[in-house]
């Protein structure tokens, strides 16, 4: 199923102000990097700002942009095209910072932007669900990762003791990233 749809309006919500910027992360963003997997669905972060004079965050106005273009909600998800899209607000600091130092990559000659895989790899260590601990261990086996970089939002990110009993229970001995 193609993604192009789903970037074009991504960049249009950017480009008419209704998001200050967006990420492709979650499964989606991690074929850019590994093996295609199945999913149902996009996971999109989205930077918005409260509005003047309060700290609620307020999803509304990518709802109304999304349902005047035609979109419709299900569920969780708006259906854009062929695609459940998951907007999701970044939620603590590494996935802000991942949020920030996205990749602009091409998509179908469409740009879109893109958590890096050690932000990925980072975010499935701290989720630490089953698919995510899975995943992690892809990006290692698969090489994907720039070690270094890894280590560095392990440590930054207070993930360390996590990354430790991971490695401990998936990890041959002396193996790392």
């Amino acid at each position: 199923m193609p993604v192009r749809e789903v970037i074009q309006v991504l960049n249009s919500m950017v480009e008419d102000g209704v998001v200050e910027t967006y990420a492709i992360g979650g499964a989606v963003a991690a074929t850019f990097y590994l093996e295609p997997v199945a999913t149902i669905d996009i996971d999109v972060f989205i930077g918005i700002q409260p509005k003047e004079g309060s700290v609620v965050l307020d999803p509304q106005p990518v709802f109304a942009y999304l349902a005047a273009l035609g979109y419709r909600t299900e569920r969780e998800y708006v259906r854009v095209g062929d695609w459940p899209v998951q907007f999701l607000a970044a939620g603590n600091a590494l996935v802000v910072e991942a949020l920030a130092e996205a990749l602009t990559m091409t998509v179908a000659g469409v740009p879109a932007r893109v958590f890096t895989a050690e932000h990925l790899a980072a975010i499935c260590l701290q989720t630490g669900r089953a698919k995510d601990k899975s995943r992690l261990l892809q990006f290692i086996e698969g090489a994907a990762l720039d070690a270094n970089r890894f280590q560095d939002l392990v440590q930054k990110h207070g993930l360390t003791s996590q990354w430790k009993m991971f490695a401990h229970e998936f990890l041959e001995e002396g193996h790392d990233v």
